[in-house]
């Protein structure tokens, strides 16, 4: 614990190894992440050693709880952004981060949402039948996208038209559509080319839903992380954004 003044304020001056014990870096990683930027320069005593505050405490443990929600980098941008900016934008940085963090979970519950819809309909009792397939310019605007997409989706595995003729028409059956349903709900929810395929592979393979269900379900748990991470950094940002406005 820091030696704190009345004020609620640790007395100064802070040494380097005072601020590691309080924020659980190394003496190195603090005078790392000052070089870095994630801390605001230390006052240097006339021979040269460092001086740090309170806020230089308080940004290293927002910085813990930003990097576990956003990634090393955008949080030592983050807070090198906020500690340039008037409270109010510096305010609304913040917000943008838990915004953004609320944004990727819809998109991962609704992507959730259409596969096992999607994977849940039932197939017509008597087959398939010719008029339940599509060409691709019906299959495309069915969906909302370019044929070009459509190729594209093939060329990557992900979508396998039933028959292709030897005119190239490429001829979508039922399971076909299915898969480029997937495949469509999981892009519009954010997911990358990379994502879709280790989904579509759960599909294909012996785990079939329920493994594309698992994967769906990790990425919303990995979230639910992020976010309790920027919640813990929740105290620390506003000793640093407070810092700001009393600049």
């Amino acid at each position: 614990m820091i030696d704190q003044a009345p004020s609620g304020r640790p007395r100064a001056p802070l040494r380097t190894s005072d601020v590691a014990r309080a924020s659980g870096y190394s003496v190195q990683q603090v005078r790392d992440l000052e070089r870095l930027g994630v801390i605001p320069p230390a006052t240097r005593s006339p021979n040269g050693y460092r001086s740090y505050a309170a806020v230089h405490v308080h940004a290293l443990g927002a910085y813990r709880g930003l990097a576990g929600a956003i990634g090393a980098v955008a949080a030592r941008q983050l807070l090198a952004e906020v500690r340039g900016r008037p409270i109010v934008e510096a305010a609304s940085a913040i917000m943008a981060v838990h915004a953004r963090l609320a944004r990727e979970r819809d998109e991962a519950l609704r992507a959730q949402a259409a596969v096992r819809a999607i994977q849940a309909e039932a197939t017509f009792p008597d087959g398939e039948r010719a008029d339940d397939a599509m060409t691709i310019t019906q299959l495309a605007a069915a969906l909302g996208v370019r044929t070009s997409t459509l190729r594209f989706w093939e060329q990557e595995g992900l979508v396998s038209p039933d028959r292709v003729t030897s005119l190239r028409a490429r001829r979508y059956g039922l399971g076909a559509i299915r898969e480029a349903r997937i495949v469509a709900a999981l892009r519009n929810s954010g997911y990358g080319i990379p994502a879709v395929h280790g989904i579509m592979g759960s599909l294909h393979g012996t785990g079939g839903i329920a493994e594309a269900d698992r994967i769906l379900q990790r990425r919303l748990d990995q979230i639910a992380a992020r976010s309790v991470a920027l919640l813990r950094a929740g105290a620390d940002l506003a000793a640093v954004v407070g810092d700001v406005a009393e600049t």
